[in-house]
Parts: C-alpha cells; sequence; structure tokens
C-alpha cells in the first residue's frame, strides 16, 4: 500500500513538470551598477545609485531565466559634482528627456556551469540598442530573511551608438574621453512574495 501511495506521488510530480522558476527583487542595499571609461590616459569610474528591477532564476531551466531592471539616470555619480551635472546634461544622459536607463533581457545562452551569456535590449538616452553581457550567477542561499540569489553581469558598450558623442580634441591629436564604456552590474535579489 505505501509503495502504491509512494509512486503515485511520483507521478503527479512528474506530470507536473520542473518547478517554475524564482523571482527576485533586485536588492538595492546589497546591489551595485558601475561603469568606467577612458579619460585622457586612464580610466574614470562612476556609478547609479538608483535603480530597481527583478529577474527570474532556475538553476535547472536558463532558458526561462528573464532579468529586467530601471535606473534612474539623475542618480549617476561621480564623485564630482560639476561631472555629474555635465553627465545630467544634454551632452550625456539628457536626463530631462530620458529620466531612465532601462534593460531587459532577451535570451540567455551558451549557459555552462555558473556562467552564461545575457543578451538584452538596453534603453539609454532615449535609443535602445540590443548589448551583450557576460553573467557569472553568485548561486542562491536561505537566510532568516528568506531566499536571496546573486549574479555579476559585465559587458562594453560603445557611448556613440546611444547618441552621446561629446569629446574634445587634444593637441596630439587624441581625445579627452573614450567611446567603449565598461559596465559592472553587481546583483544580489529576495525572492519575492507569493501572491494567494
Amino acid at each position: 500500500m505505501k509503495k502504491t501511495i509512494l509512486a503515485v506521488l511520483v507521478l503527479a510530480a512528474t506530470a507536473a513538470g520542473p518547478l517554475a522558476a524564482e523571482t527576485f527583487q533586485i536588492d538595492p542595499m546589497h546591489s551595485s551598477v558601475t561603469f568606467r571609461i577612458k579619460h585622457f590616459v586612464s580610466k574614470v569610474s562612476g556609478r547609479f545609485n538608483k535603480f530597481e528591477g527583478s529577474f527570474d532564476y532556475d538553476k535547472a531551466n536558463p532558458k526561462g531565466w528573464t532579468a529586467q531592471a530601471s535606473i534612474d539616470a539623475a542618480s549617476v555619480n561621480t564623485d564630482v559634482e560639476a561631472r555629474d551635472k555635465h553627465l545630467r546634461s544634454s551632452d550625456f544622459f539628457d536626463v530631462e528627456k530620458c529620466p531612465t536607463l532601462e534593460f531587459k533581457n532577451v535570451k540567455v545562452t551558451g549557459a555552462k556551469g555558473e556562467k552564461a551569456k545575457l543578451h538584452g535590449d538596453l534603453t539609454m538616452h532615449c535609443i535602445t540598442k540590443p548589448v551583450d553581457l557576460a553573467l557569472e550567477l553568485g548561486g542562491t542561499v536561505m537566510t532568516k530573511q528568506g531566499l536571496k540569489a546573486g549574479a555579476t553581469a559585465t559587458g562594453t558598450i560603445n557611448r556613440k551608438d546611444f547618441g552621446m558623442v561629446w569629446n574634445k580634441a587634444l593637441d596630439d591629436g587624441g581625445f579627452i574621453l573614450g567611446d567603449d564604456v565598461e559596465i559592472t552590474i553587481e546583483i544580489e535579489g529576495n525572492a519575492a512574495a507569493k501572491k494567494g
């Protein structure tokens, strides 16, 4: 009798298929969105202080991974107020016309172990372009506050693709700023509360 009940439970679980991906809300207190760009002969770093988003994650089903985020463009911070004011102007982010940066993934490919490629659409300076990010998973852990998951996404974009063309020529023929912007996104998320 016990064997029969056990068999029925196994069949029911099999018929139900794999568990749905868990949805996580980004924890801004333990996450960061940072960037680096060449300035003369070195690189300057910056970050965004305000952002939100969510991601769906099921380790067994990479094709079901999703991610979306919204960043407050005016929260750009390089620790130099004059420079930050310039970045908020129409020369760069133009925060009055384009107040947010948005990312939404389209698909995940090449998942192997803890690494994968995240393909998505990035909207910045009111222009949307496809971007590819290298994804490294940090795993999940159950805490007193609930289930947490983490990941790191890195990539490089060309700012001119998003209409940010401001620059100044140097006497030797070079320019003050580089075109490539290195992006690093460190994310920790908390499992969303279940409805119902």
